[in-house]
């Protein structure tokens, strides 16, 4: 039956749809002349009436014709449909009243109002019953997707309405929270509660679920969503009418607040002004180019109008990026962009780059710097922070560099975790060398706390679990942090770079730390929703508290001994800290080589015991643990 459907070309179809109409006619007649109160019985008075029944037939063939009704399909026969068959029907109650006035039948003139409604009465349920046996056909000829619409509104009756008629989709039943509906029957459709959905999924053998619920929060459509693909279910959410004529915003209510409005200060942002003068037209490379601090370095240095910039990165797609970022800033401005990729940790590449380019000032951000990924890759961790670093501050003194910057942290200062212990390894491999180098290259360190908006950051992280619908995740109700936009970071560091005269920890004053846990209500505040806690139940968004990571700790220190002097500079500061001698520093990178070379985690971590302030204590809590 479907293939002799399928077959049929739209004329085709018309033709039959119009032999069905012409071949109502007379079971209408009979049906009018049935329920009339007439002399002769319903066949005699409709054989008296056979002699005008062909003029009949021809009218209504050509005013069908006309009116455009047989090209109707039978999914697209609605309202309009139903108003030209009511026009069709009294244009055949008018032609034969005229037929009988002129073959003198002598029917009543009630008989053809009769007539012409019962006509339309049986054209209409004709079509509306071929329309079930059609689908019903398709229907189990064809594989359907059974869906449930999560959401009984005006949204979801009116999705349920329009699916209804669908070759593919079958509407199989509603889920709402609202009480009062569950249990009713809305288009045709029952309504359950959101607890039998596992139920309705196996019995009705439901594939998809749609979220008709477009006034709900976002964050509350994603936990719902989120809670239907655990049940292996596919979801989809459907946006009320005004978004979807622009009146309203498809995805977003509100554009993500900038991670410096978190900062809790005023910013130090200030222009460079003198400080620009050391980088002014020299050979400046920057490793670790790519990353957030490597590349606000690079565009921050265009101001100061350098001969070259060298782009030293190991991740090929960043240093892409940042490279055709750079082109575009520099057109016209006749500064040399050269990219190099490579690992800072390969002697012989660090020195020919540094041979080959002239390098004047090296600016050292490439670093492992998330803390749980180093602390579960420690190894790696250190032959780059520590090993990179001494590789990239040991050529460029050979190399008659005159300025060498390292980018530091505040996890350096009695570190809990590997990253912080590498980069406080690292902070004494560059003060070694600045003793034993300072005629020649200023060594100096600049060491600062949490970049807003940088990768792998806080702010974006809990941006993006907002948008996920939740819940946030904060590791400890205690736990604060020092916090600084990537232009104050990247600032000190040109200024601090440029006033150094070797062997300095340069910091910055960042205010007071901000607890974690309110950075974390400001930013789910600032994209428009409300706290889900026990003071509010009924909130979008969930804190939810999960325990400090390996390494972490609750509070970070900025400097050793607490010791700051003031410099030229506002709120740049300089801690004087006491380091490990030549022979010191030998010995701890002759038992970290020997810890990579044998794949020993345990010898690398002991070595970090041993030579870096803090660890030890936290290592013996582990053994203790």
């Amino acid at each position: 039956m479907l293939k002799l459907l399928g077959a049929l070309s739209r004329g085709q179809r018309a033709y039959v749809f119009l032999g069905i109409d012409l071949a109502l006619i007379p079971v209408a007649l009979l049906f009018t002349y049935a329920v009339q109160a007439l002399p002769t019985s319903p066949l005699q008075t409709l054989q008296a009436s056979l002699p005008v029944l062909p003029y009949l037939l021809l009218i209504a063939a050509a005013l069908s014709k006309w009116l455009g009704l047989p090209n109707i399909q039978l999914k697209a026969y609605e309202r309009f449909a139903i108003g030209l068959t009511a026009l069709y029907a009294t244009g055949l109650a008018v032609a034969l009243a005229g037929l009988s006035w002129i073959a003198e039948l002598g029917l009543p003139a009630g008989t053809h109002v009769i007539f012409g409604l019962c006509y339309f009465l049986f054209v209409v349920a004709v079509r509306m019953a071929l329309l079930q046996v059609v689908t019903a056909i398709y229907r189990r000829a064809e594989p359907r997707r059974r869906v449930l619409i999560y959401g009984a509104g005006t949204t979801g009756t009116q999705l349920a309405q329009a699916l209804s008629a669908h070759d593919s989709i079958d509407p199989v039943a509603f889920v709402d929270d609202n009480t009062s509906l569950q249990g009713m029957l809305l288009a045709g459709l029952p309504v359950h509660p959101p607890a039998r959905i596992a139920e309705l999924v196996r019995s009705r053998q439901i594939a998809r679920v749609v979220l008709a619920m477009p006034s709900l929060s976002q964050p509350k459509q994603a936990q719902i969503a989120r809670r239907l693909q655990k049940m292996g279910l596919e979801v989809q959410v459907l946006p009320s009418f005004a978004q979807l004529i622009g009146e309203e915003a498809l995805i977003d209510k509100l554009t993500p607040v900038a991670p410096q409005n978190f900062l809790g200060r005023k910013s130090a942002d200030s222009a460079l002004k003198e400080a620009s003068r050391s980088y002014a037209g020299r050979t400046v490379l920057v490793s670790g180019a790519g990353g957030s601090i490597g590349s606000e370095l690079c565009r921050q240095l265009l101001s100061c109008q350098p001969a070259r910039l060298v782009l030293y990165e190991l991740s090929e797609l960043a240093l892409y990026t940042v490279h055709q970022e750079l082109e575009q800033l520099t057109e016209g401005m006749g500064i040399e962009i050269v990219p190099v990729l490579g690992s800072v940790t390969d002697p012989r590449q660090v020195r020919k780059v540094l041979a080959d380019h002239g390098v004047q000032v090296v600016l050292h951000a490439a670093a492992y710097k998330h803390v749980p990924l180093v602390e579960a890759n420690p190894l790696p961790g250190l032959a780059n922070n520590v090993f990179g670093t001494r590789t990239l501050a040991r050529e460029a003194a050979q190399a008659g560099v005159e300025r060498f910057i390292l980018i530091s942290s505040d996890k350096a200062v009695r570190p809990t975790n590997v990253m912080g212990a590498s980069k406080r390894l690292a902070e004494l491999v560059v003060q070694d060398l600045a003793t034993r180098h300072g005629g020649n290259t200023v060594f100096t360190m600049v060491r600062f706390g949490n970049v807003l908006g940088s990768s792998g950051s806080v702010v974006p992280l809990f941006q993006d679990q907002v948008s996920r619908g939740g819940p946030v995740t904060v590791t400890d109700v205690r736990v604060k942090r020092f916090f600084m936009t990537i232009s104050e970071a990247v600032q000190l560091v040109l200024k601090a770079g440029a006033g150094a005269q070797g062997g300095e920890v340069f910091v910055l004053d960042m205010g007071k730390p901000v607890p974690i846990l309110q950075l974390a209500r400001q930013v789910i505040e600032s994209a428009g929703y409300s706290v889900r806690d026990s003071a509010n139940p009924e909130g979008d968004i969930e804190i939810e508290i999960i325990g400090l990571r390996p390494g972490e700790k609750l509070e970070e220190e900025l400097t050793l001994n607490g010791g700051l002097v003031g410099t030229r500079y506002p709120k740049i500061f300089c801690a004087h800290e006491e380091h490990l001698s030549e022979i010191e520093v030998a010995g701890v990178l002759r038992g970290l080589r020997q810890a990579l070379a044998s794949g020993d985690e345990t010898a690398a971590r002991a070595v970090i015991a041993r030579w870096v302030e803090g660890y030890g204590a936290q290592e013996a809590g582990r053994k203790r643990l």
